[in-house]
């Protein structure tokens, strides 16, 4: 039996042997990848082998990849006013869907009255209709998310696309959370920009990338100063980081359909196991979700309480999103669903991965039967007992 359970995976996960083993040998290196000599040009390899292995696994050009320090500078990065496809219009408004991550939400660079809010079904999917209302002004830049970090439910980014191309617009997708869960490439999403982050996928925390489809121009720096990144991000690249981060990236696209199908089953098993107890609610379940991704709730339960007591049972799960302060707070991302205040303070995911087995499911599900039968028996919800 496991000393520790980890179903919180989609916060962060465990460094593949792969990636570790590539920071090992970065770190060998004593060259800057700007250098011209052979230690810089070792350097600048390592780097441009991970800038092709990352491009690979969504259907884009090496040149166009952008490394970062992560999702939220990636998320930032590409949020900038102008951003235009050719000769295109460039863009003017930014138009978020409500349940972006808040590194969406704080809207990069542009101001706050270019900023404009899409609505989402109480199913978590983006209200297409509105949308379309929205996107009557200006050229905008949309960005909506491939799939969600809370409740895993995956958007229609490629019907979103259509729409907004239509419209004259440019379309954002933050798929930090659905690279290496679910097959896609930044053609079939039609996106004109999409970003990643490493330490979602078995890479290291600390990196992530924008990358650009082919005729997409405009994009300014966040950081001034050298020319790396082909003048897009100034800074000496984290080569390890860098490194580690294509070496994930491999490995993921690898495993992935192997990985997803199983991951799907253990999720369903974890799912019928948590339906045994009265008036349980799994969010999102109407939509087509992530393989991994389950947020669940019982009227009357306290998502910091139940976190807490899984915790003390050995098993780490979240109360939703692991940003910001480390406190559990309601999810943005119900509310915005119309879920109301009370569900939103329950809501406690549970996210899969790689190694998750059965038994560790089965573990918790034993667990959440023991809690549940304690917290919820103040609000006279008696679980069954098993």
């Amino acid at each position: 039996m496991p000393d520790r359970i980890y179903l919180d995976w989609n916060a962060t996960t465990p460094l593949r042997p792969e990636a570790k083993a590539a920071m090992a040998a970065a770190w060998e290196l004593a060259g800057n990848p700007s250098s011209v000599h052979a230690e810089g040009r070792q350097a600048r390899r390592l780097v441009e082998d991970a800038r092709a292995a990352v491009a690979a696994g969504v259907g884009a050009r090496p040149q166009d990849v952008v490394f970062s320090s992560g999702g939220t500078e990636a998320n930032a990065l590409a949020l900038t006013p102008g951003l235009r496809r050719g000769a295109g219009q460039p863009v003017q408004q930014l138009l978020v869907s409500a349940i972006e991550h808040a590194s969406v939400l704080a809207g990069g660079r542009f101001p706050a009255d270019a900023i404009k809010t899409i609505r989402v079904t109480a199913s978590g999917l983006v209200d297409l209709d509105h949308l379309r209302e929205l996107l009557s002004g200006p050229p905008a830049l949309v960005s909506v998310m491939l799939a969600n970090n809370e409740t895993g439910a995956i958007q229609p980014v490629a019907e979103v696309a259509r729409i907004v191309h239509q419209a004259g617009g440019l379309l954002h997708v933050d798929a930090i959370q659905a690279f290496g869960k679910i097959a896609f490439d930044i053609k079939s999403i039609e996106a004109d920009l999409i970003t990643l982050s490493a330490h979602k996928i078995g890479g290291p925390k600390g990196v992530g990338a924008v990358v650009l489809a082919g005729d997409v121009q405009g994009l300014e720096p966040l950081l001034r100063g050298g020319g790396q990144e082909l003048g897009r991000r100034a800074g000496t690249e984290n080569v390890a980081g860098i490194s580690a981060f294509g070496a994930a990236a491999k490995v993921a696209m690898t495993a992935l359909e192997v990985d997803a199908g199983r991951l799907a089953g253990l999720k369903s098993s974890l799912e019928d196991g948590l339906k045994q107890t009265p008036r349980m609610i799994v969010f999102s379940e109407a939509a087509p979700r992530l393989p991994n991704t389950t947020l669940f709730t019982v009227p009357g339960l306290k998502a910091e309480t139940a976190v807490i007591g899984f915790d003390l049972a050995g098993i780490a799960v979240s109360s939703g999103s692991a940003c910001s302060s480390g406190k559990v707070q309601p999810s943005h991302v119900l509310d915005a669903m119309g879920q109301g205040r009370e569900l939103a303070q329950g809501a406690v995911r549970l996210s899969l991965g790689w190694s998750t087995s059965q038994t560790e499911i089965e573990l918790a599900l034993k667990a959440w039967r023991k809690l549940a039968n304690t917290l919820l028996k103040s609000n006279e919800t008696q679980v069954e007992r098993f």
